[in-house]
């Protein structure tokens, strides 16, 4: 009998496995989401015809297509050193209080990675929004949270719109996506053929404009700009067949430009002539090496592109929510301050949902340096 039993439980086993298995694996087509090229439309017409495509893919044209082979030696780099690629402790969270939105000038709140809220002139835009455990097609593999979202996506105020720099997993997120969709009326706002991907899970084409670079649409009163920027796309093995992006949100009075991921390139200096000057410059500085400096700015690079667009306050996002280079956790912006400071540069480094007013911004204060600082004192 108790043999009987047995191999009940492993054929339980093996069956619950394969239904988990088969869950996760019909996920997995969503979540990669839609080939834009497939068929004939306006779509693919608007695609044949961007100065960005190359009859084949979406490309570079100020510094060719982008390297992201990895070297040999990177493997040796994944298995060294896991810890100094963690936080040190638990990372502090601010819960922000949502009153109106200011009309004199910029608020930004960044919740972790590369989401923000940026609230200018009376106006709610949210950037590359992902509030998911890890950044992956799968639930159970890939990048995961070093912290929680701030706050859960129903504690929102009413957004006028959602903005997506490229269709990178940690940057267009299916699941918060999806959620937005259903629970607001918000606007979404994508490069060139990310809309096939929202066409996918559902969301109306009414609801979402697509823009290639230069191109502008205008949401209660406020232009929002595809600019350029030197990255690529895709969210499996196919590469570059929808659009990047950087972005420019112009009022009367304020302007914000975002970079969405980027490496350096000269043509920071364009955009900041052509659409500046900026209150507010938010800028990725994480997940850089020197294997991939087409695709990802270090920290000194964000201070120099800072200064090629212009000026206005630094703000430095793509680090501290997931791990997704070889470099130390809080490196970054170790590296960031310490430039910033040599060039006189204003930045600010807030806390996971903590307020920043771009008019009297608080002071930086290190406090990641105080989470590696107290883990070494309770070590001892």
């Amino acid at each position: 009998m108790a043999r009987i039993w047995s191999k009940l439980a492993i054929g339980a086993a093996v069956a619950a496995a394969g239904a988990t298995a088969g869950w996760l694996l019909r996920d997995l087509p969503s979540q990669m989401g839609s080939r834009p090229l497939t068929g004939e439309g306006p779509r693919s017409d608007r695609i044949r015809r961007s100065r960005q495509f190359d009859g084949r893919t979406f490309v570079n044209p100020m510094n060719g297509d982008a390297n992201v082979a990895p070297p040999v030696s990177l493997l040796r780099e994944l298995a060294s050193d896991r810890r100094l690629r963690q936080p040190p402790g638990l990372i502090p969270l601010a819960v922000p209080a949502f009153d109106d939105a200011p009309r004199d000038q910029v608020r930004a709140i960044w919740f972790g990675h590369s989401t923000v809220l940026v609230d200018i002139e009376g106006r709610r835009i949210l950037l590359d929004p992902v509030w998911s455990h890890r950044v992956s097609p799968s639930r159970l593999v890939g990048p995961r949270r070093h912290h929680e979202p701030p706050i859960g996506l129903n504690a929102l105020p009413p957004l006028d719109a959602v903005v997506i720099s490229h269709d990178h997993y940690d940057h267009l997120d299916r699941d918060t996506i999806v959620a937005l969709a259903a629970d607001t009326d918000v606007q979404f706002v994508v490069p060139l053929g990310i809309g096939a991907h929202l066409e996918r899970w559902g969301i109306p084409t009414g609801r979402c404009t697509e823009l290639d670079w230069n191109e502008t649409i205008e949401i209660a009163g406020i232009a929002i700009t595809a600019t350029a920027a030197r990255h690529f796309s895709g969210r499996s093995l196919k590469r570059n067949d929808t659009l990047w992006s950087s972005w420019v949100l112009a009022g009367q009075e304020q302007r914000v430009f975002y970079a969405g991921d980027s490496g350096y390139f000269e043509g920071y200096r364009r955009i900041g002539a052509d659409y500046g000057p900026f209150d507010l410059v938010v800028l990725p500085v994480g997940a850089y090496h020197t294997a991939w400096p087409d695709i990802h700015m270090t920290p000194e690079e964000a201070v120099k592109a800072q200064q090629d667009l212009g000026g206005g306050l630094l703000l430095p996002v793509h680090w501290a929510t997931f791990s997704l280079a070889m470099h130390p956790w809080g490196e970054p912006v170790d590296r960031l301050w310490n430039e910033a400071k040599a060039h006189d540069i204003p930045i600010v480094v807030p806390r996971p949902g903590e307020a920043v007013e771009v008019g009297r911004p608080q002071p930086v204060d290190g406090w990641w340096q105080t989470m590696r600082d107290n883990n070494h004192l309770n070590h001892r």
